[in-house]
């Protein structure tokens, strides 16, 4: 889609259109970007585990909440580093490290930080953080260290936000990612889908996801995993198709970024997941934890991606 066509009403028209011609189109615009047999595998892990003082109602780190999620301390930098070794031997060749902070701790903490991204960078990985909000100077220490990829998803659109979250507002949001570029750091932006909203929310969230200039390179798609404890804990299942739905237009509407089939993968059948690689996405995590809900076995993952022909983006590299 052409950037002046960018209108809500065209967004809309696009989403709004029967699947498998919505499908077909951004299968041919993934493969005019990219190499359709490759998919991005990064490895995600917790380094500093609950106790957040945002009110995100999907999660269970919310220290608002009772969802069995023990706080606990910021882990050390060989245990990260030992990690980021695990994660490349198991495929990954992207490393991202979260913190549950609702802005980026300053002092002894973030300095631990730092030296964690040096370790995963010493490795070979592409690094990515999310840790929060950002405030300038931070945001620079992070690309002096070499983070890659800054982590901070808008989650979903505007006038839903304030349903879902109240300690942070939108615009703290996108300021923090307006830091971000400053700095000269790629954004990983996308949101979450099953949380109550309306197909209009998700057209919301699309349309300033692609307003974004340049584009975020990373564009995690998350489906809600519904845990016990939380306000979303009986949120029913995003049906299959508007999974496929919003992977297919954000593909078409962002074609050089990668399209990450994110969170909620272990409930989605085989054949919705290589529906939604069909149409674009091209990026995973491996690992059995996301954060702190359930991933598939990395094995498994392998195993699935060469029947569908596909490989990690590093093999396909070699390719």
């Amino acid at each position: 889609m052409e950037i002046d066509s960018l209108t809500r009403d065209s967004v809309a028209a696009l989403y709004g259109r029967g699947l498998l011609d919505l499908v077909y189109e951004a299968a041919g615009v993934h493969r005019r970007h990219h190499d359709p047999a490759a998919v991005q595998c990064a490895s995600l892990l917790s380094v500093k585990t609950g106790g957040c003082p945002e009110d995100c109602a999907y999660c269970p780190q919310s220290a608002h909440y009772r969802a069995g999620v023990e706080a606990t301390g910021l882990m050390s930098v060989q245990d990260v580093a030992e990690a980021a070794a695990r994660a490349r031997a198991g495929g990954a060749d992207r490393f991202c490290i979260g913190a549950a902070w609702r802005q980026a701790a300053d002092g002894p903490a973030f300095d631990q930080v730092l030296e964690m991204i040096g370790e995963i960078k010493a490795l070979g990985l592409e690094s990515c953080a999310t840790l929060g909000m950002l405030d300038p100077d931070q945001a620079a220490r992070l690309r002096e260290a070499g983070l890659d990829y800054y982590n901070h998803n808008l989650d979903t659109g505007r006038d839903f936000y304030e349903s879902i979250i109240t300690t942070r507002t939108y615009d703290d949001r996108l300021e923090t990612l307006r830091r971000v570029r400053d700095a000269g750091i790629k954004v990983c932006c996308g949101g979450i889908v099953g949380m109550g909203e309306s197909h209009e929310d998700r057209i919301d969230l699309l349309l300033e996801l692609a307003r974004q200039r340049p584009h975020p390179e990373s564009v995690p798609i998350n489906t809600l995993v519904a845990v016990r404890g939380t306000p979303l804990a009986d949120e029913p299942a995003v049906p299959w198709d508007d999974v496929v739905r919003i992977i297919a237009t954000a593909r078409i509407l962002m074609p050089a970024s990668k399209v990450r089939l994110s969170a909620g993968r272990l409930r989605m059948d085989e054949a919705v997941q290589a529906l939604c690689f069909l149409a674009g996405a091209n990026s995973i995590f491996l690992g059995d934890r996301l954060l702190t809900t359930p991933n598939p076995e990395p094995d498994a993952d392998a195993e699935f991606l060469e029947r569908l022909g596909l490989r990690g983006a590093a093999a396909a590299a070699r390719v």
